[in-house]
Order: C-alpha cells, then sequence, then structure tokens
C-alpha cells in the first residue's frame, strides 16, 4: 500500500514538489499534507540558526548565517561556540556605512548580488541583513551595520541591495524593526516616539524595501514600542508591516526577542530564533521544543484558545520563505573568496571613502592630497588601526576572512621602503561584552616611540579612529564618549607639534569630535573597508582613485550639539526602561538644518580630486508630478564622480517642518570639461508630511523650493514651485 501511494502522488499530486509550480501553488499544497504538529515544527530554531523543515514531507530545513557585510563563520549546533571549520573563510564586504557613502544605487546591487554568492555556496539560505535602522544617536554601538540617519538615503541605498541578494536566491532579512536606535538597554527599553516621528523618520525605509524590493523576511527588534517587545508586536508587525504594507514574507525574531507566547503568536512573529537556550547539550530541560512557538503553542491552538488560521498563516509565510530560497529552482550556488568579489569590496570602498579636508580650505587649495610620493622620502604611520583586522569583532557581524590587507600593507605596496611603522596606542583585543584594558604603561611606552619616530619622518600618517571592540562600533554596548578613544586626540596634537605634515585617516562607524583638525592637512574617513582595506586606502592616497564618497550622517562639533543628548536622560539612553524621542522629527541634518546648529562635516558632505560646477536648476510641472533638471560640469583636471542632492521645503505650512529634506540624489561621473544634465521627479508624496490629527499624509497647497546641492548645507541652486 505504502508503494502504491507514492506512485500516485508522483505521477503529479504533489505540487509542493514541483519546482515550476508557482510559489503559492506550492504552499498551500505543502499546507494541505502537513499535521498541525509539522506547522508548529517550523516555527521556531532546531539550533542556533536553523529551523527544521519537514521531512516527512521532503521539505527543506532553512540554514540562516549572520551578515550583512559577509558570511559569518560557522557556529556550533547547539552553543554560541564557533564550529571551527576550515572552510568558512570568506570575503569582508565594506561596511553599510560606507556602502551608503558610496550614494550609488547600481553598486548597492552589485554589493547585494556578490555578498549573498557567498551565502548561497556557504548553503544558507536567508542572510540576516542588510539594516536600515536610523542614526539618532552617535554613539550607537551598531551604526556601522546600518545605512546612514536619513529615511530616504537609506531606503534608496537598501532596496536595490535586497534586490540583488534575493535574485540568488538568498534571502535577505531586514533589521532592526524597528527602533533600535543604541544598545544599551536594548532588551528592555520602551521608546517613547511621536506618531510624526514614526511615519516620516522611523518607518520610511523599512516600508520603502517591502513595497519595493519584494523583501522575503523582517527580523524584529528588542526594544519595545508601545510598551510591547518589537518581535511580538500585534500594531507593529500586524498592523503596519502585514496589513498596511501588505508584506507576505515572515517575520523573524532576533535572538532572544522573543517573551511571551500569547503575544508572540497573535503579534505577528512567524520564526522564534534564540529563545532561553543554550541547546539542549547544555540543558535539557530548557530544549527547543520549549520555545513560546513550540509546545506552549501548539497546547494553545489544540485548546482552540488560538485559531487554526494564526497558525496555518505563520506556516504558510515559512513555507514561502522555504520556496523561494532552500527550494527555489533558480537559487544559484554561488561561490566564495572569488576575484570578482574581492573586486566588488574594493569598488564599494573605493566609492565609499569620504575626503572631508584636503589642504588649508577647500576647492583643492594648498591640498595635500594626492600625494606626490617624490616630495617625501620618510613617511611615518602610525595608529593601532593601520595594522588592526577590522573584521574582528563587532558581534554578530564578526567575520573569519582568507585574509585581510592592512592599511599599512597596502601603503608599503605603493611607497615601498619609504614607510615606517609606530602603533602610537594600543586598543587591545576585540571582546563581546567585555573591555580589554591595556596597561597604562604599555600606552605611555608606544606613544614615546611614536613621537620619538615623528622627529625624522617628512610626513605623518595617523591611521586611527574606532574598532570592533566593547563600547567602540559593536553590538551590546554603546560608546562612552564623543572623543576618540585610546588617547588618539593628544597623540595627533603632540605628533602635530613635531611634524604638521598629517594626514589623519579614521575608521569608524559613527561621528566623532574632531580638536586636532586644524592641525591635519588633510582627512579621510574610511569607516570599515573589509578585506581590501589596505589597496582601498593606498589608492584613494596615491590617487589611482578619485574619491567620491559623502556622509550618510552628521559630523556635530560637539557631542551635545545632537539633539538625542538634549533632554537629559531621558533622551539617552532612557530612565527606568523608558526613553524619549523628545526631537520628534528633527533627527540628524534636520536639527542641525532647523535649528541653525553649525555641523563640523554636514549630511552628503564629501570632497574630490577634482572640482563641479552646477548650473541653475529648473522645475516644470508634469501631470501631477514636478521634473527637475540641472546640468553639472567637471571643471578640474581629472575624472571624478559628483553626487548630486536633491532637498525640498516647504516654505509655508501649518505645521512645523525642517528646512528642507533630500528626495533625490544621483551619482554621476565626468571627465575633464563634461557637463551632463540630471533630472528629478519629484511625486505628490514627496511634499507631504504626516498629520497627526488626521493620522494620514497631506499635503497644502503653497510654494515649495527645490534646493540643489553638493551637500546639505553646500547648495548650489534653488528652484521655486506652487502646488
Amino acid at each position: 500500500m505504502a508503494i502504491m501511494v507514492a506512485t500516485t502522488l508522483a505521477a503529479g499530486a504533489q505540487v509542493y514538489l514541483d519546482p515550476n509550480a508557482p510559489v503559492e501553488d506550492r504552499v498551500q499544497d505543502a499546507l494541505s499534507r502537513m499535521t498541525l504538529h509539522e506547522k508548529v515544527q517550523i516555527l521556531h530554531a532546531q539550533s542556533k540558526f536553523t529551523t527544521p523543515g519537514v521531512p516527512r514531507l521532503g521539505i527543506r530545513q532553512l540554514n540562516m548565517a549572520d551578515g550583512p557585510h559577509g558570511c559569518r563563520a560557522e557556529i556550533d549546533w547547539n552553543s554560541w561556540g564557533y564550529a571551527n571549520w576550515n572552510n568558512d573563510s570568506i570575503v569582508a564586504f565594506p561596511s553599510l556605512t560606507c556602502l551608503a557613502s558610496t550614494w550609488n544605487r547600481d553598486l548597492s546591487y552589485h554589493y547585494g548580488n556578490k555578498v549573498s554568492e557567498e551565502f548561497a555556496f556557504r548553503g544558507k539560505d536567508i542572510m540576516l541583513g542588510p539594516g536600515t535602522t536610523i542614526a539618532r544617536c552617535p554613539f550607537n554601538g551598531r551604526s556601522f551595520e546600518y545605512m546612514g540617519e536619513d529615511p530616504y538615503l537609506a531606503g534608496e541605498m537598501a532596496v536595490p541591495y535586497i534586490k540583488g541578494a534575493q535574485k540568488n536566491g538568498v534571502a535577505c532579512c531586514l533589521k532592526h524593526f524597528f527602533l533600535n536606535n543604541h544598545e544599551v538597554n536594548r532588551m528592555t527599553v520602551n521608546v517613547n516616539v511621536s506618531e510624526r516621528a514614526v511615519e516620516e523618520i522611523y518607518l520610511p525605509a523599512f516600508e520603502k524595501c517591502v513595497k519595493q524590493s519584494g523583501l522575503w523576511t523582517m527580523m524584529g527588534s528588542y526594544n519595545k514600542w508601545l510598551n510591547v517587545h518589537c518581535c511580538q508586536n500585534d500594531s507593529l508587525l500586524n498592523g503596519i508591516l502585514k496589513k498596511r504594507w501588505g508584506f507576505d514574507g515572515a517575520v523573524i525574531s532576533d535572538w532572544g526577542g522573543t517573551h511571551d507566547t500569547w503575544e508572540a503568536a497573535t503579534g505577528g512573529l512567524d520564526i522564534e530564533m534564540g529563545s532561553f537556550t543554550n541547546g539542549m547539550t547544555a540543558d535539557n530541560s530548557q530544549g527547543y521544543n520549549t520555545y513560546f512557538l513550540a509546545d506552549p503553542f501548539e497546547k494553545l491552538v489544540r485548546e482552540g484558545k488560538i485559531s487554526m488560521d494564526v497558525l496555518n498563516d505563520k506556516a504558510a509565510r515559512v513555507l514561502r520563505t522555504i520556496f523561494r530560497t532552500a527550494m527555489n529552482p533558480n537559487k544559484v550556488i554561488g561561490k566564495q573568496c572569488s576575484p570578482d568579489h574581492y573586486e566588488a569590496c574594493l569598488k564599494v570602498g573605493e566609492e565609499g571613502v569620504v575626503l572631508l579636508k584636503n589642504g588649508n580650505i577647500e576647492r583643492l587649495k594648498n591640498a595635500i592630497l594626492p600625494l606626490d610620493a617624490s616630495r617625501y622620502n620618510k613617511i611615518l604611520v602610525v595608529g593601532d588601526n593601520a595594522v588592526r583586522n577590522m573584521s574582528e569583532g563587532g558581534g554578530s557581524s564578526e567575520l573569519k576572512t582568507k585574509f585581510d590587507i592592512s592599511p599599512l600593507q597596502g601603503l608599503k605596496a605603493v611607497y615601498g621602503d619609504k614607510i615606517d611603522f609606530a602603533q602610537g596606542y594600543a586598543a587591545g583585543r576585540p571582546m563581546y561584552a567585555h573591555v580589554d584594558e591595556v596597561p597604562a604603561e604599555t600606552q605611555a611606552r608606544l606613544k614615546a616611540e611614536a613621537l620619538e619616530k615623528a622627529k625624522d619622518a617628512d610626513l605623518i600618517i595617523f591611521i586611527g579612529g574606532m574598532n570592533k571592540n566593547h563600547q567602540q562600533d559593536c553590538e551590546g554596548g554603546d560608546r562612552l564618549t564623543y572623543d576618540l578613544s585610546y588617547g588618539q586626540n593628544e597623540l595627533i596634537a603632540e605628533l602635530a607639534k613635531i611634524q604638521p605634515n598629517i594626514i589623519a585617516v579614521m575608521y569608524a562607524g559613527n561621528p566623532y569630535a574632531t580638536p586636532w583638525l586644524s592641525q591635519v592637512k588633510a582627512l579621510l574617513q574610511c569607516w570599515y573597508l573589509g578585506s581590501m582595506s589596505g589597496e582601498t586606502l593606498a589608492n584613494i592616497i596615491s590617487g589611482k582613485v578619485n574619491p567620491s564618497g559623502k556622509l550618510p550622517i552628521t559630523f556635530a562639533k560637539e557631542k551635545n550639539d545632537y539633539p538625542c543628548f538634549q533632554y537629559g536622560e531621558e533622551g539617552y539612553p532612557g530612565v527606568n526602561d523608558q526613553v524619549y524621542y523628545k526631537e520628534g522629527i528633527y533627527v540628524g541634518y534636520r536639527h542641525f538644518d532647523t535649528k541653525k546648529v553649525q555641523p563640523q562635516f554636514p549630511f552628503g558632505f564629501g570632497l574630490s580630486y577634482t572640482t563641479f560646477k552646477y548650473g541653475k536648476p529648473s522645475v516644470k510641472a508634469n501631470g501631477e508630478n514636478y521634473d527637475v533638471t540641472v546640468s553639472v560640469t567637471n571643471t578640474g583636471s581629472r575624472e571624478g564622480k559628483e553626487v548630486v542632492q536633491l532637498y525640498l521645503g516647504d516654505l509655508k505650512c501649518s505645521v512645523d517642518r525642517p528646512v528642507k529634506e533630500l528626495k533625490g540624489f544621483d551619482k554621476v561621473s565626468l571627465a575633464p570639461g563634461e557637463t551632463k544634465v540630471v533630472e528629478f521627479t519629484i511625486t505628490p508624496r514627496d511634499l507631504q508630511f504626516f498629520d497627526e490629527q488626521t493620522h494620514q499624509w497631506k499635503s497644502e497647497p503653497g510654494k515649495f523650493r527645490a534646493y540643489i546641492g553638493a551637500s546639505e548645507l553646500d547648495i548650489r541652486g534653488t528652484a521655486d514651485f506652487t502646488l
């Protein structure tokens, strides 16, 4: 009888196993064949990074891995320990802050496509990333995993990344949804924020990804909103994500982000990961069957306390994910550490590095970069980051690489024996949730060695900033100060007294104070550049590549210039597990611009080795839209890329609005003397604000202004139009 059944099913009845059948047909067919218990089983982990399939039906499990900068080394099945494989070394791609700094949508698609090939090759179905959490606070330990302070830029850069990745049959799991804007008390803090700020600042990037990229999975955040954890928040996951936005994928909890069976079951969570277990080998009483969406959930369904419709919806979402990934006939085999992956890493880094200072004033006067090596006989490289592996540390984004080219190696490859090195300071080992303290006598010795070597140098390249240590750029903790750590500010100032020819190179995922800015000739913001870090830096410094990155975040002069610090502990990090976003919509440049606070470096800022001249912008009505055009000319002597930015301002409104907001950008490549016309389309939504009285988006008739700029403050032309 068993043979006869199998033969009958093989004749074509098993739609769910037909790779050519529509995904929805496969989902419904599989759902009809599964037992109640099997439906529950696929909703929770069976190991640290996998969920079960349905072995009886030949439905595969889901394999996940941390991202989004590369496929994390293999983790033990039932613990957080590394499995110590010898074939899981990968390419570390630049951080997402670096990607955002490229302002290049095509490059973002390329990044997502190439990094997902490494996930596919390792047998992964879900890549845990990218992230579009808004950079509200410069202390946030995970800002380097996100795409800056502006929701328009973050969304525009994340959409092509997701499309490029999911084309390979690897799901992106967009994170962290939402309001996970700092790491301190992230598991317990409740975020109090206005409805308008939610709609205008904190939701739009996520919404754009859901609606425009075809996102397959979403990760909930640890924190609370409306006093309910976001991983089981009915208002957020069901109300906004699934019903309002029409998301048909699966919501995955952050690891340990689930807290209650009833809320998880009714609140929109589909896959529960990492709950209160270090694996069955550690404690059999806390195995995976005891998860909130495991036996306790099954019991509620069997008792009729939770509808089968709820269970079926969750199971269908998980099955949909399986058929889109693990059982997708078009999923690529992928590859690992291939030449084109290193090339993609290099290209993203080269376009993401931001030149913040070059000479005494802008526009190439007194410029020290690109570096003319013939003018210097002895170049001293100083700084721990010159030799540190920046792929290590950072928490879940830590990567095991096949190789990393350090900044020192990259510079030596170009400048050879002219290069000498002094560490200058020590940052200690990258340790999760702990700081590796370096003895004061060690720091004093390293500083003295650097100052002594500086006496013989013609030029100093200081390579510092932050790293992936705890309380730097690392998950699970925030920075403690706006200043650079390890005595770097003092070291730079003392080096400058000995040798004023200093190029400062900073690796960091957050802004920082620059009290030494007037004492250095140039400043490069490098974020984290991945495996090709050293070659990327050398290409920029030598002039082989013309920098074209623009800041996705505002650099303030002082910590307290950021609005989150202006309301005491209630504004950050919170009091009694309650944090209040009293600045409302005035996050990032919206605050600095509207409140007239002068930043050190504005949002959208970045210099080049060439110069660009903008023509006069024009605006013309085109149906319900408006078309904006502006010409841009390369007036310098070398090829370069410019990011043309469109901001819009409402000149008269019944509610308080920012002076201007980013609503368009385009990166154009121009040869010397070449002119191109850049075009933008302004849609009705671009002119709207969220009205808290009617709980709707609306625009008011009247005059608007289009600002065309090379940064948020460097406005090259304006054009008014009337709605």
